[in-house]
């Protein structure tokens, strides 16, 4: 629980850094975004689990909140974007074998977003989210509830709509540690994303 928490500290400080932030123009012809500081988004997510002796597969939805940090690079055509994000992912499904259990995963985490921000229609991004990881098994008193450290990698594709909206596109791996070992996941998923 203090990983949690701690992932929620640093993404209070940086929200309370970057408020006071703007897009200013800093010299001509230098790409400036029309959009805003602040990123929600919001879609689908398919999660393939292998842990705690069950393979299993997950659907449910998956949501995080970005600010925007700092550029590190900028230049007439984009801009490599910085920011701080948040993510809760939910999945729901059953886990095979004997007893047949409902098996439910939550996961919570932040960390940095980078993006390649510019006037084109395509923004390509990455992200690593340390976090918690937890999981509930119903029908049986043999794993039950579980929680770990936990952490998300991957990356995606936003495709403009249209003012602040985007579609979005995304694969990530998913690592859990439990029973002192490192188990590989994944997931795929879509959304959409709205800058303000």
């Amino acid at each position: 629980m203090r990983k949690v928490r701690f992932a929620g500290m640093v993404l209070g400080l940086a929200l309370f850094c970057t408020t006071s932030s703007t897009y200013a123009q800093t010299a001509p012809g230098i790409y400036e975004p029309d959009r805003g500081l602040f990123e929600i988004g919001v879609g689908y997510q398919y999660q393939h689990y292998s842990v705690l002796g069950r393979s299993f597969d997950n659907h449910g939805f998956n949501s995080d909140v970005s600010v925007h940090v700092f550029d590190l690079i900028t230049g007439a055509t984009g801009r490599l974007a910085v920011a701080a994000e948040g993510t809760a992912a939910i999945g729901f499904g059953r886990a095979g074998g004997r007893p047949n259990v409902v098996a439910n995963s939550l996961f919570l985490g932040g960390g940095p977003h980078l993006s390649i921000v510019s006037a084109g229609r395509i923004e390509p991004w990455i992200h690593v989210l340390p976090g918690w990881q937890h999981f509930r098994f119903t029908q049986t008193s043999t794993i039950g509830s579980n929680s770990a450290f936990g952490f998300m990698a991957g990356g995606g594709l936003d495709f403009k709509l249209g003012g602040q909206f985007f579609w979005r596109v995304q694969a990530d791996y998913i690592g859990t540690h439990f029973q002192s070992d490192l188990q590989s996941n994944y997931s795929v998923g879509s959304g959409v994303a709205f800058y303000f």
